[in-house]
Order: structure tokens, then sequence, then C-alpha cells
């Protein structure tokens, strides 16, 4: 059986030398005040064995990742109400584009796009206050990880409010075409804030172990989705969860996966583990350079893949 401890540390050994490669993602400013050269590993076993290795304890700006987190409140509350008012496809083009969604009329391509997650938050603000939406959202990820520690970093949602242009541009454009219900101010509050949790990489592999589990949480043993709706949600995660580099993801690592600019990435190994890998330095995707570097080469060593060995 193969020690996963050591497969960590490999890892990580032979990756150290790259640490600091990539490029931040200077277009929200607090990001660009990150030390790059962090780099860190943490893979949660199903059976909650825990294995790290590097930064693995560092808390980063989750950005992106929480949409899957938020995607898993939305469909709790409408079901497959949200595909009316989202799609399920790759966009193909950058993730914060504007032009697919003038073609396609308002409706997002998939729930991890902004656009997407912006009609996602939207969802979940119903019947709360900007306020109390992003209350809940918080309170589910540390119910996920166990972990009470967890919160917004405020100097990020900060930054990321003052300069998120195209982010206010595309809530009103779907608020024009009527798929924005709230007020694009409101929404976008919660999107930022959602975005600026910052977690550690121990934390947030643990946060998604109820991906790895058919939608149990092994850690309190409850469940959080049904087992359909986990596949889904990891399915979406494969064909979406990197943007215009979610294919090439796919072919190199073949896990689910979600990765946010502020350098993390989430994957799922389903009934096995839940991953997660840090690294601040981006590729032309925006997505880590060494964090995709090493869930690569942790899928060949543990012969993990949704596409078999």
């Amino acid at each position: 059986m193969t020690d996963l401890q050591d497969v960590v540390d490999s890892v990580y050994q032979d990756l150290a030398s790259r640490i600091g490669e990539g490029k931040l993602a200077d277009y929200i400013p607090e990001l660009a005040t990150v030390d790059p050269k962090q780099f860190g590993l943490a893979l949660c076993t199903v059976d909650g064995q825990v294995h790290t290795a590097g930064d693995a304890d560092t808390s980063f700006s989750i950005q992106s990742i929480s949409k899957v987190f938020t995607l898993t409140l939305a469909l709790g509350k409408i079901g497959d109400g949200l595909w009316k008012r989202v799609g399920r496809e790759p966009s193909g083009n950058a993730f914060n584009s504007i032009v697919q969604l003038e073609q396609e009329k308002g409706k997002p391509r998939n729930p991890f796009i902004n656009a997407g997650a912006i009609a996602v938050a939207d969802v979940v603000l119903a019947g709360h206050l900007p306020k109390e939406a992003i209350g809940e959202i918080v309170q589910f990820i540390r119910h996920l990880a166990d972990d009470e520690t967890i919160a917004i970093d405020h100097n990020v949602a900060r930054s990321e409010t003052n300069t998120g242009y195209r982010n206010v541009a595309l809530a009103n454009f779907m608020r024009s075409f009527g798929n924005l219900n709230h007020p694009a101010e409101h929404v976008l509050g919660v999107y930022f804030h959602h975005c600026a949790i910052a977690m550690s990489c121990r934390q947030l592999a643990h946060a998604g172990l109820y991906l790895a589990s058919a939608g149990r949480n092994p850690l309190s043993g409850g469940s959080v989705v049904s087992s359909g709706r986990a596949r889904r949600i990891n399915a979406l995660m494969l064909m979406c969860g990197h943007y215009d580099g979610s294919g090439d993801f796919a072919y190199r690592v073949g896990l689910p996966g979600k990765s946010g600019v502020g350098g993390g990435i989430l994957a799922i190994a389903p009934g096995k583990a839940s991953i997660a890998a840090w690294s601040p330095g981006l590729n032309e995707n925006g997505n880590s350079l060494l964090g995709s570097a090493a869930l690569e080469l942790l899928a060949q060593r543990t012969g993990w893949s949704v596409f078999g060995q």
C-alpha cells in the first residue's frame, strides 16, 4: 500500500527548487503583496488521516475555491432550479469574460466562472441581508472543516470591492437580463466577501472531504449532500474548475479540482481523499503553477484518477 506521507513529502521535495515560480494575481492589489515563496500541501483521507508538507498551515485567500461551497449551498436551497439560471458547460473563455454572457443573454456558462458565481451568490442571498448570507457561508465552511477559526480576510475583501469593476459590470449585465433578483451591490458584497475567506491547506482539505466521501462529512459523520449531488459537483469541478485551463488539468491530473487566484487548488479523489495545494504564483490561465504541478505528480504517484490508473 502506498505510504501517503512519503508521497506528499516526495512531491514537495521534488518541487521545492521551483518555489516562487509564477505570477501573483496583481489585479487584486492585496494579493500582489503576498510572499510568492510559499508552497503547501495537505491530503486528508476519507478515514480522517492527514498528511501535510511545507506551508500547509499558512492561511491564504481561497478566492474562487469558495465557489464550490456556495454552489453546494445554492443547490441545497433551490435544487436543480439553479440550472435555469446557470449553465453546466465549460466556458473556454477567461473567468471574467463579458462577451459570452452577452451572447447567451445573461445566463452564465457555469457556476465557477465569475458571472456564474455571482448568480449563485444571488441565490444564497435570497431571504437574507448580505451580512447574514456571508455569515451563513462562513459558518458552513467552518462546519465542513470542523474549525471555528476560519474567517474572512477583510483587507482582501476591501481590495476586491475597490477594484472589482469587471465583476460590477457582470452583475449589472445579468441584472439587465433579469438573472439577478437582488441589487447588484448586495450580491457583489456577498461575492467579494466569500472569495476573501482565508484558509490553510489543512483546513481546505478537511472542508472538501464531503465531496470525496459520497456527500458525507467523515469528520462529523453527518450528511452534507446526497451522493448523487456530490458526484455532480465533482463533475462540474472536473469540467469547469480551472477556467479555460480545465481541460489541461483534467488531462494532466485526472481529478475534479477547483482553483483560485490566491494560488490554492482543492482536488478530490472520490472515495479516497481531499487534497489541497497552495502556491501563490499563477500560470497564464490564473491557476497555481506549482499547485498544478504538485497535483499532477501526486496523481501519478498514487495512481488516483477518475479515468483509471
